[in-house]
């Protein structure tokens, strides 16, 4: 039984709900207002298109995919976190089907723009999130950095990896992880 939505947030947990029954092509004003049981026009109370609708979802499917608190220490080392990155890319993908190879398609055409942007914030978020528990690692060895091989150009190279293994469906860090671990820790 559908309840009343009175609220941005409850129309987004309906969303991301929709997204996981039934796929993106769900997420329109029509089917979101009648799941939230409110007449189309209370959704334009709230975002201004499906557009604004459809980026405010994705925003919060990154979000429920990668969320951490604000605290490093979450993880014991970089190679926790890079796991962790695997796991929650595994989960999302069982969570939200097709979500990391269709987003920022979903788009309208004119709004590409802004599903690019939104998807480029998650990735700049991340990557920080990565540098910060790199540079706080006590265990990694700080000299096998220079001038041209910097913890951010590393931290650089990790996300790519772990961004190629998104659009491929390979959740399998073995291999980045060994890598991690001869390039950063003394074996």
């Amino acid at each position: 039984m559908n309840t009343i939505v009175t609220s941005k947030e409850d129309i987004l947990r309906v969303s991301t709900s929709l997204i996981q029954k039934q796929g993106w092509k769900a997420i329109n004003i029509r089917t979101v207002a009648k799941e939230c049981n409110i007449s189309v026009g209370s959704i334009y109370n709230y975002f201004h298109n499906k557009s604004d609708l459809i980026a405010a979802t994705v925003e919060r499917v990154w979000h429920d995919i990668f969320h951490l608190s604000d605290n490093t220490s979450d993880f014991k080392n970089f190679v926790d976190c890079v796991e962790w990155i695997f796991e929650s890319m595994k989960q999302g993908e069982e969570k939200y089907p097709g979500f990391f190879a269709f987003h920022s398609m979903i788009f309208m055409e004119e709004e590409k723009e802004s599903g690019q942007q939104l998807m480029a914030e998650s990735w700049q978020h991340m990557s920080q999130g990565l540098y910060q528990i790199l540079i706080h690692d006590a265990n990694v060895h700080m000299e096998v950095f220079d001038d041209t091989f910097t913890p951010e150009k590393f931290v650089e190279i990790v996300f790519s990896v772990i961004i190629a293994a998104m659009i491929r469906h390979d959740y399998d860090c073995s291999g980045i992880i060994g890598m991690i671990r001869r390039t950063i820790y003394k074996i």
